[in-house]
């Protein structure tokens, strides 16, 4: 398999915040790419980089063999990039439909037909088909955040990045995103997700990547990093979070 992401020394600066300290990082077509951490760690910001919606301080950001520059970052990710946020980010004066059908005509120059195709299979997927004429403020915080999978599903792009995905959900909410993700999870699709959620790293993660203060301090495959990490910061953060 090709690298779909190569990440190579990764500086990324907010004034004289370091966020990010020389990062080094691939991933791999079809992969399946789970980042954890303390909150303030970088993984956010490292997860932005990767569709520009930071720009790196220093270092480069490589999408299918390509480095992504300030002239060629827009088009680079419109072809091979979708994300979807911590807040669901749904234009709430438009409908569920409407929502999955802006970018791919927008951007994508795809016909009304298609756009409304593409996207009533997509909310099939997420189980909320009959969701399409509601606006986003009818809809809980669970059915919104499958909303914007589905919407990020829309645009056919061959990277799925997740910001922390759960995080704003209430707990009873949280299930139903997940059982989405792993679903999409078995597919050819090459997916980094930034995630507290232990569980869905466990079940879904080709490689598991620990950050702490803006660098990668361990990485490996779930069995590794749940059964034998190796890094002190790590085990006392596992050690926590898995109570």
């Amino acid at each position: 398999m090709a690298d779909m992401i190569e990440i190579k020394h990764l500086n990324k600066y907010f004034g004289d915040l370091h966020v990010l300290k020389e990062v080094s990082l691939t991933v791999r077509e079809g992969e399946k790419l789970v980042v954890i951490g303390p909150s303030g760690s970088g993984k956010s910001t490292l997860i932005r980089c990767v569709n520009w919606l930071e720009e790196p301080t220093s270092g480069e950001v490589i999408i299918n063999g390509t480095p992504l520059t300030r002239k060629n970052h827009m088009q680079l990710t419109r072809t091979y990039t979708s994300m979807v946020f911590q807040q669901f980010n749904l234009y709430p004066n438009m409908t569920v439909l409407g929502n999955l059908t802006l970018a791919p005509i927008k951007l994508q120059k795809k016909s009304r037909e298609e756009a409304t195709k593409t996207a009533m299979e997509s909310l099939e997927r997420v189980g909320l088909a009959q969701k399409a004429d509601e606006y986003p403020q009818n809809l809980s915080g669970g059915q919104q955040q499958r909303v914007a999978i589905a919407r990020a599903l829309c645009t056919k792009q061959p990277i799925m990045l997740l910001d922390e995905p759960t995080s704003a959900l209430d707990p009873e909410m949280v299930q139903e995103v997940l059982n989405v993700m792993v679903e999409l999870a078995q597919e050819n699709i090459t997916m980094v997700c930034v995630t507290h959620e232990m569980g869905f790293a466990r079940q879904v993660a080709d490689e598991v990547v620990f950050m702490d203060d803006g660098q990668i301090l361990e990485k490996g495959s779930p069995e590794h990093f749940f059964e034998h990490p190796e890094n002190p910061r790590c085990k006392e953060f596992l050690s926590k979070i898995l109570r």
